[in-house]
C-alpha cells in the first residue's frame, strides 16, 4: 500500500480513518505513508504506533503523483495500490482481490467504488469496464473518448508490484490516472463486482483541472 499526504490539518482525521479501515482488513498488509514535504510530527499517533507504517520523508512537496513515485521504491509486498489519505476501503477490499489474485494468476485485480458522503452514506459507481476477466489491454476500449468518465477507478486496482513499477503506479503529474490503468495493458485482470473503495465526497478532496484523479470519475453517475 502507498499513501501520499501532506498531513493538511483539515485532512488528519481523515488519514486516521483510512488507517482504521486497513485496520479492519482481514489479511496482512503493510502500508508506505509517503510525506509530501510535510512534518513527520504531524502524523496521526495511531499511524505513528503501527509498525505496519512506514514513513518516507521528502523535503519539499513534489505532488501525489512523484510521491508515490518515490515510495513505490520502499514497497517490499508481492502486491501493491495507491490510496489517497482522505478515502477509506470497505472491510473486504483486500481479502476479496487478493484472493482472486492468488487463486487465478491474474497481474490485477480491481472492484467498484462508492462515494462516502459527509453523513456516513454510500453512493455505488459502477465503472463502463463490465465485469470479469480482461486481457491485456482490453480495459482502454471501454474509454470511448476523452470526455467519457474514465473505465476504471484506479484507486481500486491492486496488482503485482513488478507491474506497477513498470507502469509507474503514481504515474506522471498531468496524467496519474492514465499511468496507473497502464497496468491493465502489461496483464490480464479481472474486475470484481463489489465495491472495494470508498472516494470521501468533502470540500478539502484534492483534485484539479490539471490532473485527471479518480475523485473526478468516481463522483460521475455510472
Amino acid at each position: 500500500m502507498v499513501i501520499a499526504t501532506q498531513l493538511r490539518p483539515e485532512r488528519l482525521a481523515f488519514l486516521a480513518a483510512m488507517h482504521a479501515s486497513l485496520c479492519r482488513q482481514s489479511v496482512p498488509w503493510e502500508a508506505v505513508v509517503a510525506l509530501d514535504g510535510a512534518d513527520p510530527t504531524r502524523l496521526p499517533a495511531a499511524l505513528a504506533a503501527d509498525p505496519r507504517i512506514r514513513t518516507l520523508a521528502l523535503p519539499r512537496s513534489v505532488g501525489a503523483a512523484c510521491a508515490r513515485n518515490f515510495a513505490l521504491n520502499e514497497v517490499r509486498t508481492e502486491y501493491v495500490q495507491w490510496a489517497d489519505d482522505d478515502d477509506e476501503f470497505t472491510d473486504c477490499a483486500m481479502a476479496l482481490r487478493l484472493r482472486t489474485l492468488e487463486e487465478t494468476g491474474v497481474g490485477w485485480c480491481a472492484g467498484y467504488n462508492q462515494d462516502l458522503h459527509a453523513d456516513g452514506s454510500t453512493t455505488l459507481w459502477r465503472c463502463p469496464t463490465p465485469p470479469g476477466r480482461h486481457e491485456a489491454g482490453d480495459v482502454w476500449r471501454y474509454w470511448k473518448d476523452p470526455a467519457d468518465t474514465i473505465p476504471l477507478g484506479p484507486t481500486t486496482l491492486l496488482a503485482r508490484t513488478d507491474l506497477v513499477r513498470a507502469a509507474p503506479m503514481g504515474g506522471l503529474v498531468q496524467g496519474e490516472d492514465y499511468c496507473a490503468l497502464a497496468i491493465t495493458c502489461l496483464a490480464p485482470g479481472i474486475l470484481l463486482p463489489v465495491p472495494v473503495y470508498r472516494y470521501r465526497k468533502h470540500a478539502a478532496s484534492l483534485s484539479s483541472s490539471a490532473c485527471l484523479s479518480a475523485k473526478v470519475h468516481a463522483a460521475s453517475p455510472g
